[in-house]
């Protein structure tokens, strides 16, 4: 009986392995140590409208990274909703993406746009992003979430 019980134990655990691709969702988000955007806070991105950083005492984990806030209203603004704040293609560079790799963003290079907030590698490559942005914002749906195969 033990040996039924620890195989249908496991048979089960590869079964959830399995299936765990088919409901999970990536989560990835560049993170440079542990703090997504580099510590800055995500909200005031919209609030604000200019990078400001956030304090690692008012912070939160959502999806493998710690996000820092400048302030409880703004962490409670993403908690309520986060993937309505939360920069996109994980908070690699846009640009990047749209070229089919990744790489790490500077926070104070950055653009929203429809509402959606667009991280970039630099000011001087946020100056080739702004030559085609629609066009950035496409290649780049059509790279994520395969470019980080890659």
């Amino acid at each position: 009986m033990l040996n039924r019980r620890t195989l249908l134990t496991g048979l089960a655990g590869v079964l959830t392995a399995a299936a765990l691709p088919l409901w999970a969702e990536t989560p990835v988000f560049f993170a440079e140590d542990g703090a997504a955007i580099r510590g800055y806070d995500t909200v005031a991105y919209f609030t604000e409208g200019t990078p400001v950083p956030g304090a690692p005492t008012i912070a939160v984990m959502w999806k493998g990274a710690l996000w820092h806030f400048a302030s409880h209203e703004n962490r409670a603004a993403f908690e309520a909703n986060p993937r309505a704040f939360a920069p996109q293609f994980g908070g690699y560079c846009a640009y990047a993406v749209a070229r089919g790799y990744t790489t790490d963003t500077d926070p104070t290079a950055w653009q929203i746009v429809d509402g959606e907030l667009f991280l970039i590698h630099s000011p001087e490559v946020a100056r080739l992003w702004a030559e085609d942005i629609a066009g950035n914002i496409d290649g780049a749906r059509r790279n994520w979430p395969a470019v980080l195969d890659r």
